[in-house]
């Protein structure tokens, strides 16, 4: 591809369209190659047995990622982040197969969720009175 100048006053080129779209791509190509495989194997564990009982563990895993450019300027750069939190287990014991789940995940999710509630409840309260 060619570059072109441009009619501004710094007299740098600008990169046509398709070829700068074409650099994103394969910008976004090269993070998505570092993601692991996105399979349910993120969020159940290998089996294990523990005291005769077999345990599967269950975790919500998300994560993200993204790039950008800016090769007259800046450069280019890319990140992510992700996280994985212990919902609990499958464990199948001498009672069958139940689902035991992890306490403090449990409350880490309630937490929010009882305070949005609490903060509508308030917010009717207040439209009753008026």
């Amino acid at each position: 591809m060619r570059s072109f100048s441009t009619p501004r006053l710094t007299g740098r080129s600008v990169t046509p369209m398709a070829e700068t779209t074409s650099q994103k791509d394969r910008l976004t190509e090269k993070l998505a190659a570092g993601v692991p495989d996105r399979s349910v194997k993120l969020a159940y564990g290998e089996k294990q047995t523990v005291d005769g009982a077999e345990i599967i563990p269950v975790a919500f895993v998300t994560y993200g990622f993204g790039g950008g450019e800016d090769l007259e300027q800046l450069g280019s750069g890319g990140g992510g982040g992700g996280v994985a939190i212990p919902l609990g287990a499958y464990v199948r014991g001498p009672s069958g197969l139940r689902f035991q789940p992890n306490q403090i995940a449990v409350l880490a999710a309630a937490i929010p969720l009882v305070s949005t509630i609490a903060w509508g409840i308030s917010l009717i309260v207040k439209a009753a009175r008026r």
